[in-house]
């Protein structure tokens, strides 16, 4: 059930909660936890990898790669906190779910815009080598990221306004299934967030595919770099491809519950874990295990060899 609060799309009609059995419980809490620790472990070690090595966050690629990951981490832990309120208790206050959404919403939107940046970043490098440590310095990097939580906060404050004018205050200290479709149920709410979802995605994709085309052009001349790329950008491609299927959650789980009614809670946690869990294990695989210099402090951590022999150096070849 916490995993609705994580979904973008909105239902409109009645949510109905039920209650599982302990036994079944306690085993999608184990199973969810044990995903979602060994997940933000990883992505811990590559923050803190980043951290701690100049090359890295001197690197406006690795600085929005590093956005990703602790967006994953911040939607892993609230997916994590969500689920053990939603499971354990009657339902939590409506003021903390209302924070507790926005925050997911906010981490879970700024994904496909930082992967599209990324992908203009890729198109700058091979495009206008010359002129990327300009274009893309580590200054204008963090203001992009600033500005990334400015446009994806203007998406949802609306729906906050909103219900703080339409709603009582006793409705603000009831305690609720932290669910966004219970809390935000307005029906023009509903409707603009469809909208937002269509004209987000679409622009999102414009500019992967504008970014991957320019440099399958550049690759013709048979640079490597160019080639590197464009792999890296259909990697890119297929992270914002499992990006979308969360703004398709709602209706998934509607589609399959009309055919299985009595499975309503396995089919929530089903499609939560595909789709909200799982797919944040490509971010460390593209860039912690993909990428060179990042597989050598990663397995440098990984095998707790402090002392090995890493010279940055020898790894500061740009890696596409």
């Amino acid at each position: 059930l916490s995993s609705l609060a994580l979904s973008d799309a909105g239902m409109n009609q009645t949510t109905v909660i039920y209650r599982e059995p302990l036994e079944e419980t306690l085993l999608k809490n184990m199973v969810t936890l044990t995903l979602c620790v060994s997940i933000i472990y990883i992505n811990g070690m590559l923050v803190h990898i980043f951290t701690r090595h100049q090359i890295f966050y001197t690197n406006p690629r690795y600085i929005l790669y590093i956005h990703l990951v602790i967006n994953d981490i911040i939607l892993l832990t609230l997916y994590i906190l969500l689920q053990a309120l939603t499971y354990n208790l009657s339902g939590i206050n409506v003021s903390l779910c209302i924070t507790l959404i926005v925050a997911a919403v906010l981490s879970n939107q700024n994904n496909p815009l930082t992967i599209a940046l990324m992908s203009v970043e890729c198109y700058v490098a091979v495009c206008f080598p010359l002129h990327h440590s300009r274009i893309c310095s580590v200054r204008r990097t963090y203001v992009v990221i600033a500005l990334i939580w400015l446009v994806n906060s203007l998406s949802i404050l609306p729906d906050v306004f909103v219900t703080l004018g339409t709603e009582t205050t006793d409705f603000f200290l009831s305690r609720i299934v932290c669910v966004r479709q219970l809390v935000f149920k307005n029906i023009h709410l509903i409707r603009k967030r469809s909208i937002n979802n269509i004209v987000f995605l679409v622009l999102v994709w414009l500019i992967v595919f504008f970014a991957y085309f320019k440099i399958l052009f550049a690759a013709k001349a048979a640079t490597a770099n160019a080639k590197k790329a464009q792999n890296t950008i259909l990697l890119h491609g297929f992270q914002l491809l499992l990006c979308m299927f969360n703004f398709l959650f709602d209706l998934i789980v509607e589609g399959l519950g009309v055919f299985f009614p009595r499975k309503v809670f396995f089919i929530y946690f089903m499609v939560a874990v595909f789709i909200q869990v799982l797919p944040r294990f490509i971010t460390p695989i593209i860039y912690g295990i993909r990428d060179k210099m990042f597989r050598k402090y990663l397995k440098r951590y990984l095998l707790f060899t402090d002392n090995a022999n890493i010279h940055p150096l020898q790894t500061q070849k740009r890696s596409l």
